[in-house]
């Protein structure tokens, strides 16, 4: 095996496993840049929510306060504002969801599911859980989850401690079996939002195939001029003194001389082979004398 292969087969094998331990760097990096933008997207249509809300409680209870008890508007409760504002954006994004989900809610639509229903009872095992991050896959693909507990507060029993404590339009329009029994702060819900997690990883794979085309490219170039300065510098030299010394050892006197340029090693070399030449040159000579 000729000098040169093997010399390749290093190569080959050193940048085989330094694009290997680069992809995994990179990769990880890559993905845990994609679940942070994820979460923060998530937390940013959390605090979005909680904006609605508290818009919904100092600014339109106050103005439907005196008509509540003959009419109950659903638009008056905060829960209820923050949802349909999320509706609203899901006819465009329907792979994003927010749902303040609960136990026993007032509102049918707002009962949690099974798996929403274990995030509750996280919320309920742990009272200083204040936030739970998850994954789940969904119809539309794979998402990131984050929820946060919804707590009773003193305002929440006019409408949820007994029903006859409740607007009598509230008993008419959702009636009285529902929504009702709710203790002082009580874990009863988590607000849920689930945004995609499709779309960041098809960006973080994007830029991966990137960092590794352009890391591969390089390997490539510095593959070739390594390649082509080893031929240059080194192999091609040493052949042409192996074909002389080649042919002086058959007693060729008329091979042409070593060349006498070249790397310092190799010219060291040349200066070895001539030294050995003309002493082979001086041995002929005294043997035909």
């Amino acid at each position: 095996m000729s000098l040169l292969i093997r010399i390749n087969l290093a190569l080959g094998a050193v940048f085989v496993a330094a694009a290997l331990i680069a992809g995994y760097a990179c990769w990880t990096i890559l993905e845990a840049n994609a679940r942070r933008e994820v979460i923060a997207e998530a937390g940013l249509m959390m605090d979005s929510a909680l904006a609605i809300r508290a818009y919904t409680a100092t600014e339109i209870l106050p103005l439907l306060g005196d008509h509540m008890k003959d009419d109950f508007p659903p638009q008056s409760v905060p829960f209820y504002a923050a949802t349909q504002n999320f509706l609203k954006l899901r006819e465009r994004h329907p792979e994003y969801t927010y749902k303040e989900s609960t136990l026993n809610p007032t509102n049918p639509r707002d009962r949690a599911t099974d798996w929403e229903a274990d995030i509750i009872q996280q919320f309920r095992n742990d009272a200083r859980a204040r936030e739970v991050v998850g994954e789940r896959v969904t119809p539309v693909g794979e998402a990131l989850y984050l929820a946060r507990p919804i707590r009773t507060e003193p305002e929440c029993s006019t409408c949820h401690s007994l029903p006859a404590s409740a607007p009598r339009s509230l008993i008419a329009r959702y009636g009285s079996n529902n929504g009702f029994g709710w203790q002082p702060n009580e874990t009863v819900g988590a607000q849920i939002v689930s945004v995609p997690f499709a779309r960041a990883t098809a960006s973080a794979d994007r830029a991966f195939r990137a960092f590794m085309t352009s890391l591969i490219a390089v390997f490539a170039a510095v593959f070739l001029v390594i390649n082509a300065v080893l031929y240059l510098l080194v192999v091609r030299p040493l052949r042409h003194i192996a074909q002389i010394a080649d042919r002086l050892s058959l007693g060729d006197m008329s091979a042409a001389d070593f060349p006498g340029r070249g790397a310092k090693e190799i010219a060291s070399l040349t200066r070895s082979f001539d030294r050995m030449r003309k002493s082979l040159e001086k041995a002929l000579r005294l043997l035909q004398s």
